[in-house]
């Protein structure tokens, strides 16, 4: 299945860039947009798969016309983040 608007199912996802370059996991999703940190750690991955978010600083900001598409395993940027 895939799809194009991130939703807090989406949370915990691997990010990649147009070119298959993983770039981090989204870690949270608050009023259609996401929040991908680079370099989560375990703890932080389970806990966005959770639902029990964090948006660090350190979290990039991803807008939906940045998404190619959302699969159930990732979500594929249309360039780069």
């Amino acid at each position: 299945m895939t799809k194009e608007s991130l939703t807090k199912a989406d949370e915990g996802k691997r990010v990649l860039n147009a070119d298959g370059t993983d770039v981090g996991r989204l870690v949270a999703v608050e009023d259609g947009r996401g929040y991908v940190d680079a370099d989560p750690s375990l703890f932080e991955t389970i806990k966005a798969k959770l639902g029990w978010r964090d948006v660090t600083e350190d979290a990039h900001p991803l807008d939906e016309g940045s998404i190619e598409r959302i699969t159930d395993d990732a979500i594929y940027l249309r360039g780069t983040l």
